[in-house]
């Protein structure tokens, strides 16, 4: 895939969709920091149900410490691996506290140092809370950088750096939320969407499927 339909693809989809947004729910960088802890293998509406009781009770790194595991497990008891994502948020907010003043700090290093963050996660704070340039690669944009051909990689490391060189840079800010969006609702991975695809003659996917015209009377 060349650089002009690269610049196209991101160009429809940023006409269609100009501001797009995480849909996870959140008030602070600090709670989306722990709404995005909570949501390795977990959805966004599982997520937004446990933080819609959780936040009002612990919206600061403080109170979320004080609550202290069990009384975060009762918030968190409806997500997959409640147990260790928990555990994860105590230590993370202890460290907070003791490093960085409760607040969530702004580089890559000092996110990826709290407990249970990762380089997809700390991407998600630093692009969403802090409108840093970063990508973060999740099972969605991994499937269409590659279905697509638009960045082709064999691990989320490899599709990242690539993604990161070749978007152009007018779109890289706001990139990972119309991947993640297009893999979610349009570039399923069991059956993709191509007939309601705004980008479709432009992807590079050999399978595609085309949606038949509903029959006509006679």
């Amino acid at each position: 895939m060349n650089r002009q339909t690269r610049r196209e693809i991101f160009a429809r989809w940023r006409e269609a969709n100009p501001h797009p947004q995480t849909e996870l729910h959140y008030d602070s960088p600090f709670q989306l920091l722990i709404a995005v802890l909570l949501s390795a293998q977990a959805t966004d509406k599982g997520v937004n149900k446990a933080t819609a009781r959780l936040f009002p009770a612990a919206p600061t790194a403080e109170a979320m410490l004080a609550l202290g595991l069990e009384g975060i497990m009762e918030y968190t008891k409806t997500i997959g691996l409640y147990k260790t994502k928990s555990k994860h948020i105590v230590e993370t907010c202890r460290l907070l506290i003791e490093k960085h003043g409760g607040q969530v700090p702004q580089t890559r290093e000092e996110l990826e140092a709290l407990p249970g963050v990762g380089r997809k996660t700390a991407n998600v704070v630093l692009n969403t809370a802090f409108g840093q340039k970063a990508m973060a690669v999740d099972t969605h944009i991994f499937r269409v950088s590659n279905r697509m051909n638009l960045a082709p990689g064999k691990n989320v490391r490899e599709v990242e750096d690539k993604l990161m060189r070749v978007i152009p840079d007018e779109f890289v800010l706001d990139a990972h939320h119309w991947l993640i969006l297009h893999g979610r609702y349009v570039c399923k991975a069991q059956k993709p969407l191509c007939g309601q695809c705004i980008v479709n003659d432009l992807c590079g996917y050999k399978g595609k499927t085309v949606e038949l015209p509903p029959p006509q009377a006679v």
